[in-house]
């Protein structure tokens, strides 16, 4: 059964800012990954193709338009603080 979904304040960083728990400063990709994700941003697609592994990732603005936080560890969670 899943847990019930819990509204949560937005963290106190831009939506470009991955929190260091979930992209931190030394990832192999992390230049990549952030022009992406911007890319992403200011297309206003809900996401992006994960240069290591070919997995979709979520945007921090699709998330944060979804409302909550769904709790699985997403990479740009926008609620993570």
């Amino acid at each position: 059964m899943r847990a019930p979904r819990h509204r949560r304040t937005l963290a106190p960083r831009g939506l470009d800012e991955p929190h260091p728990t979930r992209l931190s400063e030394d990832h192999p990709q992390r230049e990549e990954v952030l022009r992406r994700h911007g890319e992403a941003l200011s297309t206003g697609h809900p996401g992006y193709l994960d240069p290591a592994n070919g997995l979709f990732v979520l945007s921090a603005a699709f998330l944060a338009k979804r409302g909550f936080c769904c709790d699985r560890g997403c990479r740009h969670c926008p609620y993570v603080d």
